[in-house]
């Protein structure tokens, strides 16, 4: 089954203290008074998209704000690719995203129960709603959301992704090609400082091992004669010296065989004694050995001291350990071989250039080709849109020009020209002043696109703002065709638009001790008519009856 957000939940948001709201498929119409708290219920799916928010945002008094919403379909397991990668937990039918803020500042964000990045979150969110505001028709002038569009019409990410690709690949080519082809001076400056690094790092026949072993027999050595002191000495008063403890040990274990010869069971003392006196040898006799060893000739330290230092020369040079500076000298050995051997280089990357264009150029004229049969099709569509929205006589057309150098969305622009009445030449639609006709066109435009767009929700935003009358029974009708394959949310200020919807919801506010609290609640039957009631102008009986005609219509 198609996804759907089937619950939001919102805690301590702004003026919402605790908020849940289950929603069904369709097309969903969300009304209320002004400054009722209608924009909190947008500012919550923007978090859960990926929006950045700051502590502002947490209810006065409040400690944490939380915002969570759950997705239900089949069709989301076409996600669980993405969120594998991302090493969160995959979905079957139900897609669980919540996000925290916190007064301290320690914000979190989830996906199935486990922690995610914000980046992540954005990238998820971009999968599952689009989100049209009032302001939102802004991106639509932009010529990279237009030539956007079309590829979405086109269904042609895979062949953008393909391009987008060879066309980096070609460009990561022509930049090496660029910098090996280099004035004379400039080349033969850096080889001679290619030369000396490498020269440095080779003669040092380097170990990336090879450092622990050195500084650790450098600090022995370098503490030689206080190790050598103090291991005598141990070495001395253990076995050397006349006062020895291995001498005294002697009468001591003379004394034991006395009482060994009187008392049998004196024998476990005598042989643990005896054994005592093994060990204390052996001590003796291994600080000997190692007070011998450590005794180096003034050469060995000054060969290890030589070592070290030429090892803290090389990392304060080309990288902080031995193993980085290893690397360092292999990257300049290849960087000056390139340039040694630069006319072959040159020679071998002109071939790869002129292969990767090649590919490039058969790859965009696919995606062009792909998008001048479509583009007739899109402005069709756009314009049988615009009719049903009150646009009787205009014209729509998605105008594509070949670009002179190919760029990374492809060989083309385009532009989308515009009429809104008749004798009127197409225009771009920067130069549309009225916010009426931008917002209708967005919806003509989302309408056109919806039956291959595969996000789930569709948010408007009060885009209907500035149109009224017919338009807006109008617009309603349109919200009403997307929610059948789309599930919609509607913010709006408009009567026919509420009425049209398959089910409603009404944002109040109140006072309650001092404190302002925003809630919503579903209207159906009376309590609907009512709220359409008050959108057509008060309570009245007429506003009620035409209340009544506007849902029997719908």
């Amino acid at each position: 089954m198609p996804a759907v957000l089937t619950l939001l939940r919102i805690k301590n948001l702004a003026l919402v203290e605790d908020l849940e709201w289950q929603m069904a498929p369709g097309f969903i119409a969300v009304t209320g008074e002004t400054g009722a708290g209608k924009s909190i219920i947008i500012g919550a799916l923007q978090l859960l998209l990926g929006e950045r928010a700051d502590k502002s945002l947490i209810r006065t008094g409040a400690d944490l704000c939380t915002v969570e919403a759950i997705f239900s379909g089949d069709d989301l397991q076409r996600l669980n690719p993405q969120l594998v990668e991302a090493g969160v937990e995959p979905c079957e039918s139900d897609l669980i995203v919540k996000r925290t803020l916190s007064i301290s500042g320690n914000n979190r964000q989830f996906i199935n129960g486990s922690p995610t990045t914000l980046l992540i979150l954005k990238n998820l969110g971009d999968e599952l709603v689009d989100l049209h505001g009032p302001h939102d028709h802004q991106s639509l002038l932009s010529p990279d959301k237009q030539l956007s569009l079309l590829n979405s019409f086109a269904r042609a990410q895979e062949q953008l992704g393909e391009y987008r690709k060879q066309y980096r690949q070609l460009q990561a080519l022509l930049a090496d090609h660029a910098a090996l082809d280099t004035v004379e001076t400039a080349r033969e400056e850096e080889l001679d400082l290619l030369r000396h690094q490498t020269n440095e790092i080779t003669t040092a026949n380097l170990d990336a091992g090879e450092e622990e072993e050195i500084e650790s027999r450098y600090k022995l050595a370098s503490n030689r004669k206080r190790l050598i002191e103090l291991a005598s000495a141990v070495a001395n008063k253990l076995a050397e010296a006349d006062d020895s403890v291995l001498s005294q040990l002697a009468e001591t274990q003379r004394l034991l065989r006395e009482l060994e010869k009187i008392d049998n069971s004196i024998a476990q003392f005598s042989s643990a004694h005896a054994a005592g006196v093994v060990e204390l040898s052996e001590i003796a006799r291994s600080l000997s050995n190692y007070a011998e060893k450590l005794d180096l000739d003034p050469a060995q330290l000054s060969a290890l001291e030589q070592r070290v230092s030429l090892f803290e020369t090389l990392k304060r040079k080309y990288g902080g350990s031995i193993a980085e500076v290893i690397a360092f000298g292999e990257r300049a050995a290849e960087r000056m071989r390139k340039i040694e051997g630069r006319d072959a280089e040159l020679e071998r990357l002109a071939g790869e250039i002129e292969i990767a264009r090649t590919h490039l150029n058969r790859t965009g004229e696919a995606l062009r080709k792909l998008r001048v049969k479509v583009a007739p099709k899109l402005s069709e569509n756009i314009r049988r849109n615009l009719r049903d929205l009150g646009f009787r006589q205009s014209e729509f057309e998605v105008k594509l020009a070949a670009l002179d150098e190919p760029r990374l969305n492809g060989f083309d622009s385009v532009e989308l020209l515009f009429s809104p009445n008749p004798g009127e030449p197409l225009k771009p639609l920067r130069a549309i002043a009225s916010s009426g006709e931008i917002s209708r066109l967005m919806l003509a435009i989302k309408s056109a696109l919806a039956a291959h767009d595969e996000i789930p929700l569709l948010v408007f935003d009060e885009i209907d703002t500035n149109v009224g009358g017919e338009i807006a029974h109008a617009v309603g009708a349109k919200m009403q065709t997307l929610g059948r394959d789309h599930q919609v949310i509607c913010i709006t200020h408009l009567a026919p638009v509420a009425a049209a919807a398959s089910s409603h919801f009404v944002v109040t506010k109140e006072v309650v001790s001092g404190r302002t609290f925003s809630n919503m609640e579903e209207v159906t039957a009376k309590a609907r008519r009512e709220e359409i009631g008050r959108m057509l102008g008060g309570k009245s009986e007429s506003a009620l009856q035409l209340a009544a005609t506007l849902l029997k219509e719908m």
